[in-house]
């Protein structure tokens, strides 16, 4: 298990320094720009889905569990990104001046 480390340390690394990043960027956003940033993350999650696709594409019809997974990623990637443009299509509303 050691040598797992090892061999990786340097994406092990990168995958640190990331987190960190994240941490302080995300918490120098103000509040007001938290719902138009999450609201683009989840769009982006339309990645997800192609990947999923291609994983159930590629899956030979015997391996269930690549099946399963890649249904419940296409599944959860599709509730995300309609997830993020209703929250984005609400947020605009707010915007618009009421007659």
């Amino acid at each position: 298990m050691s040598t797992f480390f090892i061999d990786n340390q340097d994406l092990i690394y990168i995958v640190v320094l990331s987190v960190l990043l994240g941490i302080e960027v995300i918490s120098n956003v103000p509040a007001i720009l938290h719902t138009p940033l999450m609201s683009g993350a989840n769009a982006i999650h339309g990645v997800v889905i192609i990947g999923a696709i291609i994983v159930m594409g590629h899956a030979s019809p015997d391996d269930y569990l690549a099946l399963a997974l890649g249904f419940l990623a296409v599944l959860l990637g599709t509730l995300n990104v309609v997830g993020g443009f209703v929250v984005t299509n609400r947020m605009l509303e707010m915007f618009k001046k009421k007659k």
